[in-house]
């Protein structure tokens, strides 16, 4: 596994298709507690399925993915998480090893925070210790439709279903107008647990039926 690199300045100009976000924990508090914003390269672990919950870890640029492998080696997203949200807290909270892998998408930066420190934080901001249980049921909820759609309904409606779902976390405010949906079929394919020839296939039929827009690769929706 790379080690993340300490940042020191200079930091990277990337380029973010998703809109800023409020941090879960604002950078002064981390800092109070002794957090390091490390650098990340693309492809690189930040933790692996099975090892052991020791940090917090928060985007502060670019983007990670958490993903499980299946028994035939297809590889299932779990959740893509962007500047400003954090990820892997439910195995530091309760003590069990993480039961995904975290990947870089993209080189960025990443804080982390020792276990202890972040329990501390908690202690001390009952406030944000709120917003991370909202975070946390808003998760819970967004794995229950995903469990269902891939237990039981068809390729097209679980990509319609994720494509409503990232359309409302991009852009709440969105409603009917089509906006572009930033995955690739390949990220979509691990999201739904769908093979990408699938997705290509239903894209391409709801593109006919006027249930989504395509501009090149680009998925308006």
């Amino acid at each position: 596994m790379q080690r993340l690199q300490p940042i020191t300045d200079n930091p990277l100009k990337l380029i973010n298709f998703l809109p800023k976000r409020r941090k879960l924990i604002p950078a002064k508090i981390l800092q109070e507690y002794n957090a390091r914003l490390v650098r990340m390269r693309k492809d690189q672990v930040l933790f692996e399925e099975g090892s052991q919950a020791q940090e917090y870890f928060q985007v502060e640029e670019g983007q990670v993915r958490m993903f499980i492998l299946n028994y035939e080696g297809q590889e299932f997203t779990q959740g893509i998480f962007n500047a400003g949200e954090s990820f892997g807290e439910p195995p530091l909270l309760g003590d069990f090893p993480y039961p995904s892998t975290a990947v870089a998408l993209t080189e960025g930066k990443v804080w982390r925070l020792l276990k202890e420190d972040f329990l501390r934080l908690l202690q001390h901001h009952f406030d944000i210790h709120l917003k991370l249980n909202h975070v946390l049921c808003n998760r819970l909820q967004y794995k229950s439709m995903i469990l269902t759609e891939i237990s039981s309904h068809t390729p097209e409606h679980r990509i319609n279903t994720i494509l409503k779902y990232l359309k409302s976390k991009i852009n709440p405010e969105a409603g009917t107008k089509k906006i572009p949906i930033p995955y690739t079929r390949q990220q979509l394919a691990d999201m739904t647990s769908l093979r990408v020839e699938t997705v290509i296939r239903t894209i391409k039929r709801m593109e006919k039926e006027g249930k989504l827009e395509l501009e090149g690769h680009k998925i308006l929706y």
